[in-house]
């Protein structure tokens, strides 16, 4: 049981809606997975999770990240569980860096690498809305803080618009000082909630990140999050919703194909 709560802990922002799961081993995923093991299960992990979540905020962006990760690499709404996945059986650090993507990467260099993945250019607007909650730290996004308004060799086609220059100066008198280790709200203001701030920070060239200000210099996905915001927040949260779920499909393991680790950090020996 104990085994079972920490798999599902971690799965618990893995798929959102029913109905996506298809093909291969995705096909062996499925609501009610833990029935006959452990009935409660789905129930002990929301419980467990809205707990915390409701003590720590941040550990909403935590678990986002987790996710993230986990299926780039390997692998306010809410939505239903499909259950049965395993961890795989490595785990390499190079890995990560090489397979997650970089704040600094351009929009093209997103979309092709979401495309490796089977991710479209609207996945990539959406998943990006993830971060109306959480921090950065200065140093992620120092080239942007402390550069001039304009660059004069910037590429108004391709290169990301530079960050607001009120906004900035904000910025550096009060969170980042220095382009050290200080942290600024990913969506000042409104960081622990679930909403559609972040995409309105990102049309008013308020976004920490060079990897989502440039979500703008592609037509379709500004005109995307231009539809987006003037919508109901409900509209967010359904595409969103959808956007995780095939981000939860990226390859998955079931089975035979990986493991239920006893310590999830770590391989099983």
């Amino acid at each position: 049981m104990a085994a079972i709560r920490l798999r599902l802990v971690a799965a618990i922002v893995v798929f959102l809606g029913a109905g996506v799961v298809i093909g291969g081993a995705r096909a062996q995923l499925r609501m009610g997975f833990y029935e006959e093991s452990c009935p409660a299960a789905e129930r002990i992990v929301g419980e467990y999770v809205r707990q915390h979540v409701r003590r720590v905020p941040t550990v909403a962006a935590a678990l986002l990240r987790l996710h993230y990760h986990d299926c780039f690499v390997r692998g306010g709404p809410t939505w239903r569980v499909a259950t049965g996945r395993r961890d795989g059986t490595v785990s390499r650090m190079e890995e990560a860096l090489a397979e997650i993507p970089s704040p600094a990467m351009s929009f093209q260099e997103l979309a092709a690498l979401f495309a490796t993945k089977g991710l479209t250019v609207r996945d990539l607007v959406w998943l990006s809305g993830a971060h109306t909650i959480g921090i950065a730290h200065c140093s992620s996004f120092a080239d942007r803080l402390y550069a001039g308004a304009t660059d004069p060799n910037a590429n108004t086609t391709t290169d990301p618009p530079p960050l607001d220059a009120a906004f900035a100066a904000n910025l550096r008198d009060r969170k980042c000082r220095t382009a050290g280790d200080g942290v600024v709200e990913m969506d000042p203001g409104s960081h622990l909630t679930f909403d559609l701030s972040y995409y309105r920070g990102v049309l008013k060239h308020r976004c920490l990140l060079r990897s989502d200000a440039a979500l703008v210099t592609d037509a379709a996905a500004r005109a995307d999050i231009a539809g987006v915001v003037d919508s109901p927040p409900e509209v967010f949260f359904q595409v969103f919703g959808r956007s995780m779920a095939r981000l939860g499909m990226v390859q998955v393991k079931t089975g035979s194909e990986g493991e239920i680790r006893r310590n999830c950090a770590v391989v099983n020996s």
